[in-house]
């Protein structure tokens, strides 16, 4: 049976509806409390003959394992068959400051769109990947591999889920990952890493009036952003990703008017391609405040904040060619990257390099935005290419 002629049996208002229940879920992070979309899915597959484990990961935070063949959290070998993993995160970044036309989490539907906090990023390619797990075991067809979908906590910060999930050889046996991010149902094969480095400037407090006895941090912090302005992110632009960047995000310090600044930091927000060292990089900025500290007889402090590797496969490789294949796209055409991170910034390092593809329903511009929404008819069609890619790289169906 083919991916289509499954997809046929599938309740479409059904499936809009689990999505929108989806949303109507507060999985802010911080705090994140994921528990319950975990419980929520869980509640759904009860009785679909899935096999589900949930794990807590902290208070309130639990990632979702579940599996269409055997106990989820058995730790196979890749000798006993494909194992191809669903991956999605279950939080969201915060609504933000700024009213929204439709309340952020009530899942409205308007037209052909869903509303709501999650609708792109990425609670409907989670509940696109759930439903076609629930056809598939639905139909009853055997396939020779397994299917494992992983949705975890926290990827919106540290990507705390993921790192639980490679701690424990959940992911031993996976041979292909699949990320619903939004790509607008393109099929994405790269994406940039992140370093996120805070810079903080030690001075000494003294009165306002009489500043040449105290040492100005926010002075050092200038002194430090006036070296990186001359500071080169040394890389071979990718030929998907592009070339590395880097951006101050935040600047904090002084206590008053009248008081010397004894404490200035920033944070830097750098996005690295294949073949950037992050270690490297944090060298190099730590020599940078090093010099801008010692030229104003101030101390300084490089914090790493968040650190998460580039993802990258070949166009070549067999399982993103299957995958172009279902996506109907010819032989000649390239897949393309994405600028932000994913779980498999955990995931691929991990697996030594194991082929990841990111697709996923959502739109990628209204990510993080107000107003958030996902086309219905883009949400739908990820189903059907999840289902046909499982039968395919599977086993159960050729590629055409």
């Amino acid at each position: 049976m083919e991916g289509k002629d499954l997809f046929a049996q599938i309740d479409q208002e059904d499936a809009i509806s689990f999505l929108q229940s989806l949303i109507q879920i507060n999985s802010v992070n911080p705090p994140g409390a994921e528990r319950a979309v975990a419980e929520a899915i869980q509640k759904r597959l009860l009785n679909s003959g899935l096999y589900m484990e949930l794990d807590i990961v902290a208070e309130d935070r639990t990632n979702l394992l579940v599996s269409l063949n055997g106990d989820p959290t058995r730790k196979t070998s890749k000798d006993q068959g494909k194992t191809l993993v669903f991956s999605g995160h279950f939080d969201t970044v915060p609504i933000g400051g700024v009213d929204w036309t439709y309340p952020p989490f009530a899942g409205v539907r308007v037209g052909e769109r869903i509303y709501g906090r999650g609708a792109t990023d990425m609670k409907s390619g989670v509940a696109a990947m759930i439903i076609a797990m629930e056809c598939l075991t639905k139909s009853g067809i055997s396939l020779p591999g397994n299917l494992l979908f992983v949705g975890t906590v926290g990827e919106e910060v540290d990507c705390l889920g993921a790192k639980q999930v490679v701690k424990k050889g959940q992911l031993d046996h996976a041979s292909a990952i699949v990320v619903s991010e939004p790509t607008s149902n393109q099929v994405m094969v790269a994406h940039k890493g992140a370093l996120w480095l805070e810079v903080t400037m030690f001075g000494k407090t003294a009165h306002g009036s009489m500043p040449h006895h105290g040492i100005n941090a926010i002075q050092a912090i200038h002194r430090f952003m006036t070296e990186l302005n001359h500071y080169q992110l040394e890389h071979v632009p990718h030929a998907i990703l592009g070339g590395s960047t880097m951006n101050i995000g935040m600047i904090r310090g002084g206590v008053s008017p009248n008081v010397v600044a004894d404490q200035c930091s920033i944070t830097l927000d750098i996005r690295t391609v294949p073949g950037q060292n992050h270690a490297k990089i944090l060298e190099e900025i730590e020599q940078l405040a090093k010099q801008a500290s010692e030229s104003l007889s101030a101390s300084f402090q490089v914090k790493v904040l968040n650190d998460m590797a580039c993802v990258d496969t070949s166009a070549d490789n067999l399982f993103i060619r299957t995958a172009m294949k279902v996506a109907g796209m010819e032989q000649e055409e390239s897949p393309k990257g994405v600028n932000y991170y994913t779980d498999a910034s955990i995931y691929q390092p991990y697996l030594n390099g194991i082929p990841v593809l990111i697709y996923g329903p959502g739109e990628p511009a209204m990510a993080h935005q107000p107003d958030e929404w996902v086309d219905i008819t883009k949400y739908l069609e990820s189903i059907q290419y999840y289902i046909e890619l499982a039968l395919i790289y599977l086993g159960e169906a050729e590629t055409k």
